[in-house]
């Protein structure tokens, strides 16, 4: 296609010439349908086949399209434009990995559901793999948003469409080390971080933080809020082996079914977890643990 055969970007010379040849052969294997797209295409590959070269990296566009390596290249060579801008090129590396390598399932059959239920919670073993997780992830967005939303969930009961809204100074900590999140919304209430959570959600606020600016706190750099801010971020994330999915309803959930054990007054247990009803309750009470029948008696005599 002429348009490959023509396009040059605005690179120095010697860079052009050493990454050039692959990234024109990579884009004409794609077979991208119209000039607009090969040159689309092409584009976004140069630049992030020379931001590898300039860091002494792979720059084929094999090693280049991977789903963790164009995470790599927006994290630390494509940082001075708007969130726009970067899921822009992300999608057009996207769309050139797909063509190039073909689909993510290469068998063509669809993945099967994980039967995971929503209701059900996180063990404390899937709970530490979720955090070493989170602490593996590639980049320092990655990073730092995935173990908010562990914080947020586990810490605070917290579900997406109340996440998605909160801003940096919505989390105050007290002089006693408290740490408190300000809710907004229909469900609108003041949650104490449990203990074992508070470090990490004053670290991510720390991270998404700027002095004098009122910045989201979930995706500091992104102003767009939607329904799926959460979903998609999560789509983003470098899964480990063997550890489960962060579902936001099942970090709610597990704080739920603790809160439950651990034999909270039940007014205080729905004003934190923002409970109109004891509908939500239903749900997850398959999960809590039974008392041994002696402990159960003794509560019972003891009332």
């Amino acid at each position: 296609m002429d348009a490959i055969d023509r396009y040059r970007p605005k690179l120095p010379i010697p860079v052009w010439e050493r990454i050039g040849p692959d990234c024109r052969r990579a884009v004409t294997k794609a077979k991208p349908a119209t000039p607009k797209q090969a040159r689309d295409w092409l584009g976004a590959l140069a630049y992030a086949a020379a931001h590898a070269d300039a860091c002494g990296r792979p720059t084929k566009a094999e090693h280049l399209l991977t789903s963790e390596a164009i995470e790599w290249y927006l994290a630390t060579g494509y940082l001075h434009v708007d969130e726009s801008s970067r899921s822009n090129r992300r999608c057009r590396l996207n769309k050139l990995r797909q063509a190039l390598l073909g689909p993510d399932l290469i068998t063509g059959n669809p993945a099967a559901y994980t039967g995971s239920d929503p209701s059900h919670p996180y063990t404390k073993s899937e709970q530490a793999q979720l955090y070493a997780s989170a602490r593996a992830q590639p980049t320092d967005e990655l990073r730092s948003g995935s173990l908010l939303l562990l914080a947020l969930g586990l810490g605070c009961a917290l579900d997406s469409p109340e996440i998605i809204p909160l801003r940096t100074h919505d989390v105050r900590q007290a002089p006693n080390g408290a740490v408190g999140v300000t809710v907004r919304g229909q469900r609108a209430r003041v949650v104490l971080c449990r203990t074992a959570w508070a470090p990490v959600l004053t670290e991510a606020t720390a991270w998404a933080a700027r002095p004098g600016q009122a910045r989201y706190l979930f995706r500091p750099s992104s102003h767009a809020r939607g329904t799926n801010t959460v979903t998609n971020f999560l789509a983003r994330t470098k899964k480990s082996p063997g550890t489960p999915a962060l579902v936001m309803g099942r970090a709610r959930a597990t704080w739920l079914v603790d809160a439950i054990e651990a034999r909270m007054h039940l007014p205080t247990l729905i004003a934190a977890a923002g409970l109109t009803t004891l509908r939500s309750i239903d749900r997850i009470l398959p999960h809590v643990r039974n008392l041994p029948p002696d402990q159960a008696a003794a509560m019972l005599r003891e009332l």
